[in-house]
């Protein structure tokens, strides 16, 4: 693959995408939002793989970075949700449809762009997502991962938690695609069917993918066969343009 184009979208070192062309005609944009817990000892590195994947099928691929929790510190929000709308907006002159997919804590800020006015996205794909962030407290998962993230916890501020969640902001109006594999121990699997069946009730177009034997990191490994499903949800949405 290519050497990316690095594309900045701020004047802080984190603020940056890479952008990936396919060699013919493009099928769309894929946005890549890696995860990671919020935390900068994680990057976009993660999707590198997942962004060759997609170039050779034919999507342009903006993998973005963004501002996170460094080591020792907390409270990142809303200068990371900001991060990510300016990313986003990148693609806005690239080409259509505009496909988000995040993985992990990069699952919870691809569901929350989609719900965001200022993020114009055609469908979303979320990768074992943190979709509860109440529930993420309340397990503390990642030794308190999202009191990392919001600097206080659900009961210290829940009307930041509500905004910040994903199940608190549906209807997304757009396709979504969930894959979570039930042998997930770093997002549990729990975190799924109240999420997919919120979404269906407000009316969202949702489909679910949930192997038994598909933990955590074999969603982002496009050579696992649950790419193989993934890539047909994909393909059926070069439509939305």
């Amino acid at each position: 693959m290519p050497e990316p184009e690095v594309l900045a979208y701020g004047d802080f070192a984190d603020q940056f995408a890479h952008l990936y062309r396919p060699a013919n005609e493009s099928a769309g944009t894929v946005i890549s939002i890696h995860g990671g817990y919020w935390r900068a000892k994680y990057s976009l590195d993660l999707h590198e793989p997942i962004a060759e994947h997609l170039v050779e099928r034919g999507w342009t691929v903006l993998n973005i970075e963004y501002r996170r929790v460094e080591p020792g510190g907390s409270g990142v929000w809303p200068e990371m949700s900001s991060d990510v709308l300016d990313a986003c907006a990148l693609a806005d002159d690239l080409p259509k449809p505009i496909v988000a997919i995040g993985h992990s804590a990069g699952g919870q800020l691809a569901l929350w762009a989609a719900a965001q006015p200022a993020c114009t996205l055609d469908a979303v794909v979320a990768l074992a997502p943190v979709s509860d962030l109440f529930l993420a407290d309340g397990l503390e998962l990642s030794n308190h991962a999202t009191k990392e993230l919001l600097g206080e916890s659900a009961a210290e501020r829940p009307d930041l938690y509500s905004m910040a969640s994903p199940l608190y902001l549906l209807p997304l109006g757009i396709p979504q695609l969930i894959v979570h594999g039930k042998a997930d121990e770093d997002v549990p699997y729990e975190m799924v069917p109240e999420y997919v069946e919120s979404a269906r009730a407000a009316g969202d177009d949702i489909q679910l993918i949930d192997p038994k034997k598909v933990d955590h990191m074999h969603v982002i490994d496009p050579s696992h066969s649950v790419w193989r499903s993934i890539d047909d949800v994909l393909d059926s949405w070069k439509k939305l343009a």
